[in-house]
């Protein structure tokens, strides 16, 4: 067994990427405070082909050397729009058909292992602040509110883990 090296990846140059079709995914970052979370969502949208970011109230926007620290080059690769409240991208993406999923702890929650997606619908991914998570109006918005099951005595994951945990599981379970 050896490490690849990057020339064996079989990465997509950041033109290639443009043209690849994306998949279904869309991730709407609700006033996120830390500019690295904000690079670490692009980098994984890159990762997983995701066809858009929207950045919404506070949540800082490319260029800035905080979030290309993290972001690694992917605001280069990945779509984005600014957009002023999350409640106007929910309203927007919602006229476009897609179905808005709040990541967070509410009383009606699914757990993420029990949802199942659906191949025929567009994913909204709502990820929230650091502190305060996704705005209750926002979650009133949400089609589905999505909770990662956890189990020791933090009850909350950093933005970039959750996700990472929320895409691979969509990835996974499309994929069989």
């Amino acid at each position: 067994m050896r490490k690849l090296q990057n020339e064996e990846l079989d990465r997509l140059s950041v033109e290639d990427f443009k043209e690849t079709p994306k998949k279904p995914i869309v991730v709407v970052l609700d006033n996120i405070r830390s500019m690295h979370n904000v690079g670490s969502s692009f980098r994984t949208s890159d990762a997983f082909l995701v066809e858009k970011i929207y950045l919404c109230g506070i949540t800082a926007k490319p260029p800035h050397r905080e979030i290309q620290k993290t972001a690694l080059g992917a605001t280069e690769s990945v779509a984005w729009r600014h957009v002023a409240t999350t409640e106007e991208a929910i309203v927007a993406l919602k006229q476009e058909g897609w179905t808005i999923v709040a990541i967070e702890q509410v009383d009606e929650s699914v757990s993420l292992e029990k949802f199942n997606f659906e191949a025929d619908k567009k994913y909204a991914f709502v990820f929230g602040n650091e502190v305060f998570g996704v705005d209750e109006e926002v979650v009133k918005q949400a089609d589905v509110c999505i909770e990662i099951p956890q189990f020791g005595t933090k009850h909350s994951l950093n933005i970039s883990v959750s996700m990472g945990v929320v895409i691979w599981d969509y990835f996974s379970k499309m994929q069989r």
